[in-house]
């Protein structure tokens, strides 16, 4: 058994990488590519590496000579790179791929350690190394039988990505016997060529034997955590969290993306905040079937969705602003004020981080064990001489909650003392310590004109990635220099869209809220019985926990991320923050059972 790796291309997706460097040689982790898949295949009893090189094969012979791997390495070089397509890369090896069985492997590819070994040890003798298709993925796909014979090759131009689950997307890996490459492969490679020239794909041959010969090659399936095809500098970057070696680092570095965790589909996300119950599956379906037209419009103005958020939330338009996630609307209205800002922390850094430091003063709450009153702010900002009083609440991420009579009590405080009050309440709907929980409200917002509420539609719809929030104040000249501040076209058509229909899942809504309630209530107790936290009271979607002495909230979370693909929030860098302490997202029952599972693990595996 030998290896060949296809590596001529120059890979001008990577921009500035490749000026000086074939693509193989861009790193991963502090790795090159090559270095990575050579230094997997060494020691597994290969015969040799054939690689096939062409652009800079100057500078990727130069890299390969300070190896010191045992398995001979060979290069040929296929000089017309800049012309042809890689079905002349694989012309260039036919003398290899006639002698022995190889393994064929794009330059390009990160595998997972241990990948190799299990292709080696397969009773498949030619094959191609697929896996789960995701939607935003590129490239060819295949068909497979019951007995897992490829049917067909797809090409991406023939994908239909509405009816996908029939298909596989490739790896760009092959074993392929040498009897095969002699007998059918190379001749119908070398006829391709004939007729069509070096402008098409070796895939376009495969495609082509597998319609002759169904069973001529199976399909060894990937799990998506062992590879990844690395196109741009932006693979680079999820190539690099997906095989991070260090638990804890993946952990800070997946965080730090703060989202998009759709190109990692095998983590389980609770470490950022939505509803579990909501939107309801009707409510996707209406998006699904306007999704032509709310790509291809324009969304209305400004306007126009102020007066569908006033409609939902019984308030008049010019008391509320609609902007691009309720992170728009901080930005804007805090550039309005000046003077000294009273914030509570720990809390959502948002705020702060839109304003200098010298006008910030910090209410720190962790000598109270998090939890603070009304008359706790009041008192403590009494003599800061404000112009702001920031809070949130349910808090973020304390879960801190303030009923709304001590709101209320909050209002009639600071507007005697001439304190411009911002009320967040983006995760208020999850309280349900009272009937009334919302500031919303056209008469209160006219008799407290100094109160400003914002809300992140986002996080209580269970939608942020239709970027929506509120901004609502009785001051309506503030809100009218805010919508002057903003695009007129500050939201998408989907956020628009999502405000013409909401009016009637309100039901919906509501259900999903009670459920939700209950589910709240078992994940409490279900932490409770776990001997090494303690759950802080919390009337939102998440609770902060205490973590016990000589458990630290990295070693948690890094645990749970490694053994189970489990992501949460490690707090003990935020603001505020004094000891070890994490937070987790509310989801659904059978969610919350198995992160509850999996955080029964850690213990036992901390006793062993």
């Amino acid at each position: 058994m030998q290896a060949i790796i296809l590596a001529a291309g120059k890979g001008t997706r990577f921009k500035e990488l490749t000026a000086t460097q074939p693509k193989c040689m861009v790193q991963v982790n502090g790795e090159t590519l090559i270095h990575r898949l050579l230094r997997q295949l060494d020691g597994l009893g290969l015969s040799r590496v054939v690689i096939v090189a062409g652009y800079k094969a100057d500078v990727l012979k130069a890299h390969l000579a300070t190896f010191t791997f045992k398995t001979p390495v060979e290069v040929i070089i296929n000089d017309t790179f800049d012309r042809a397509n890689n079905i002349i890369s694989v012309q260039k090896a036919s003398d290899a791929l006639i002698a022995e069985d190889a393994l064929m492997f794009e330059s390009d590819l990160i595998l997972a350690d241990g990948v190799v070994e299990r292709l080696i040890a397969s009773t498949n003798t030619n094959f191609a190394v697929v896996s789960p298709f995701e939607t935003w993925m590129d490239g060819t796909c295949v068909r497979t039988d019951e007995a897992g014979n490829i049917t067909a090759f797809v090409p991406k131009a023939q994908i239909n990505r509405q009816h996908t689950t029939d298909l596989l997307k490739t790896v760009n890996i092959y074993r392929l016997s040498a009897a095969y490459s002699r007998t059918k492969f190379l001749p119908y490679l070398n006829a391709q060529i004939v007729g069509f020239g070096g402008d098409s794909y070796y895939e376009t041959v495969m495609g082509t034997l597998v319609a002759i010969d169904p069973e001529g090659m199976q399909a060894e399936v990937l799990s998506p955590d062992d590879w990844y095809e690395t196109d741009d500098i932006q693979d680079l970057t999820i190539a690099g969290i997906k095989f991070c070696a260090d638990p804890i680092q993946k952990m800070k570095e997946m965080g730090a993306r703060f989202g998009g965790y759709w190109r990692f589909p095998s983590v389980h996300d609770y470490a950022y905040l939505v509803n579990p119950f909501f939107p309801p599956r009707a409510m996707v379906d209406e998006f699904h079937e306007n999704l032509d037209r709310l790509i291809i419009d324009y969304p209305s103005g400004l306007s126009v969705n102020s007066g569908l958020a006033a409609k939902y939330y019984a308030l008049r338009p010019d008391q509320i602003v609609v902007g691009n996630g309720a992170a728009e609307l901080i930005k804007v209205v805090l550039a309005q004020g000046s003077g000294r800002v009273g914030v509570i922390r720990p809390t959502f850094e948002e705020y702060p981080n839109r304003l200098p430091a010298d006008r910030l003063v910090y209410m720190n709450t962790d000598q109270q064990g998090y939890t603070y009153t009304a008359a706790d702010i009041q008192r403590f900002f009494a003599d800061k001489g404000l112009s702001q009083l920031i809070v949130i609440n349910p808090d973020n991420p304390t879960g801190n909650y303030l009923t709304h009579a001590e709101l209320l009590t909050l209002c009639d405080w600071t507007q005697a003392a001439g304190i411009k009050l911002i009320v967040d309440e983006s995760f208020s709907d999850f309280a349900d310590a009272e009937a009334v929980t919302s500031m919303l409200d056209r008469d209160l917002l006219d008799r407290y004109p100094h109160l400003t509420v914002i809300k992140s539609i986002s996080k209580s719809f269970g939608v942020p990635g239709v970027r929506l929030g509120i901004l609502a104040s009785g001051d309506v000249a503030l809100i009218a220099t805010i919508k002057r501040e903003v695009s007129i076209w500050n939201i998408n058509s989907f956020g628009e869209f999502f405000l013409q229909i909401i009016e009637k899942y309100k039901g919906d809504y509501q259900k999903g809220l009670k459920r939700f309630y209950a589910v709240r209530e078992a994940l409490a107790a279900g932490l409770e019985r776990l001997d090494y936290v303690t759950v802080l009271p919390s009337q939102a979607n998440y609770f902060m926990l205490r973590l016990t002495e000589g458990v630290t909230a990295a070693g948690l979370g890094a645990y749970l991320l490694q053994t189970h693909a489990i992501l949460i929030k490690d707090l003990t860098e935020k603001h505020g923050i004094n000891g070890q302490y994490v937070r987790i997202a509310v989801k659904t029952r059978e969610e919350n059972d198995e992160l509850l599972l999996a955080m029964k693990e850690f213990a036992d595996d901390q006793n062993n």
